[in-house]
């Protein structure tokens, strides 16, 4: 069998960090990268002729999503994802298992996906990360989780459904991205410690039956990487058990997933990493604050993606060298400077924080689409940059003088 999905190591150091190369069917990704999410086949408010100008090398979509709506026969039928969506780039797609279990962590109970910690908001510094609003209302009334799989209900129209790895493999072969993720169980940040142990067995089991699954259609197995999924939840001991037992199975890629609090993951990640196959590319599931992409590379991560760049440029949140801003404010009324002196992209060229400002108090749809162009701009160029600091050794001269401007 081919290897569909590659990986190079250019550079290594400091610590874990390194910069490499992971070739797909579709195209290079230099790491470390971020990766645009593109749920529903849609990088939010962003045309896909201006993906290359944005610096968007890769983006990553929803099976749970797409399997509703249009379809995955309908993707298949339309050539694969590339052809459906007019995007000739290296695309992802994750398993569906975190919207299917929308956080839940009753085995065998009815599950809602804010039920177990209605303290979880946007702002929280314990938020999962995956939060999102979108996907925070996104979700069915009903899952139920047993060993073989989930059976659950869509939250367009009530309809039951049932994922289990085999049928979550073979949904993202018709629907043909590059790179597919085993099907995982995703957990509460509040679960205890019993049951995430027993979902974290769950999902290495899956696993093992999502690989199986993948080489026995050798077709698919040549077209496609399949990636692994560490989980364990906010507990170290089983985060790097999940990746010593996730890295004696033959994956191309890891994803270090799972719903908790951001610091707990960003604390252990080196540990994690660490236990995985050095010449395997790893992925981080939902990391991709400014701040948080300089410890997700030292820690050893290659790749990222987030909905925050294009959620908070819904919101008129824009990143800045200097900090965030919030468009929406009054000060920027009569403020004919650019979003960000500093910034190339388009927005910042032809824009100014005025006109920005009066798109967002007026409701005019521009303004989103333009703050998440920008928005994206800055999150792919600054990984751009943290790469290049790594090939120069300099890594962490550039984080400091980022991070002192910044934050």
């Amino acid at each position: 069998m081919n290897r569909p999905i590659t990986f190079d190591i250019e550079k290594r150091g400091p610590g874990l960090a390194r910069a490499g190369t992971i070739t797909t069917p579709h195209g290079d990704i230099q790491t470390p990268a971020f990766i645009g999410v593109a749920t529903k086949a849609t990088l939010k408010g962003i045309v896909q002729d201006r993906f290359s100008d944005l610096g968007v090398q890769a983006i990553i979509s929803n099976t749970y999503h797409l399997f509703l709506s249009p379809g995955e026969g309908v993707i298949e039928k339309a050539g694969g994802i590339h052809a459906f969506m007019n995007f000739d780039g290296p695309i992802m797609t994750d398993s569906g298992g975190f919207q299917v279990f929308s956080l839940g962590e009753g085995f065998g109970k009815k599950l809602s996906k804010l039920s177990s910690m209605p303290e979880v908001t946007p702002e929280s510094s314990t938020q999962p990360v995956f939060y999102d609003e979108d996907l925070a209302t996104s979700h069915g009334k009903l899952a139920v989780v047993d060993e073989d799989g989930v059976t659950f209900t869509s939250h367009i129209d009530g309809t039951l459904h049932r994922f289990t790895p085999e049928r979550s493999i073979e949904i993202q072969h018709k629907i043909g991205a590059d790179i597919i993720y085993a099907f995982d169980e995703c957990t509460s940040p509040s679960a205890e410690y019993e049951y995430q142990r027993e979902a974290s067995g769950r999902t290495h089991a899956w696993a093992r039956r999502s690989l199986l699954a993948h080489r026995q259609n050798i077709e698919m197995g040549n077209k496609q990487g399949l990636y692994g999924i560490v989980q364990g939840g906010r507990f170290a001991d089983l985060r790097i058990e999940s990746a010593k037992a996730l890295a004696e199975m033959d994956f191309d890629g890891y994803g270090i997933g799972g719903s908790f609090s951001k610091n707990d993951l960003l604390g252990i990640l080196d540990k994690v990493n660490a236990e995985l196959p050095e010449e395997k590319p790893r992925h981080l599931l939902g990391i991709g604050e400014p701040e948080d992409l300089f410890i997700g590379v030292a820690a050893g991560a290659d790749t990222f993606d987030c909905v925050t760049p294009t959620r908070n440029g819904r919101t008129g949140t824009l990143y800045t060298r200097n900090g965030k801003l919030n468009i929406r404010r009054a000060e920027f009324t009569d403020d004919f400077t650019p979003l960000d002196a500093t910034c190339s992209c388009f927005v910042c060229k032809n824009y100014t924080r005025g006109y920005i400002h009066h798109l967002f108090r007026t409701g005019e749809m521009l303004g989103p689409i333009l703050a998440s162009a920008h928005n994206i701009y800055f999150l792919t160029h600054l990984i751009a940059d943290i790469r290049t600091s790594l090939l120069e050794k300099r890594f962490e001269s550039f984080r400091d003088e980022f991070l002192s401007q910044y934050l």
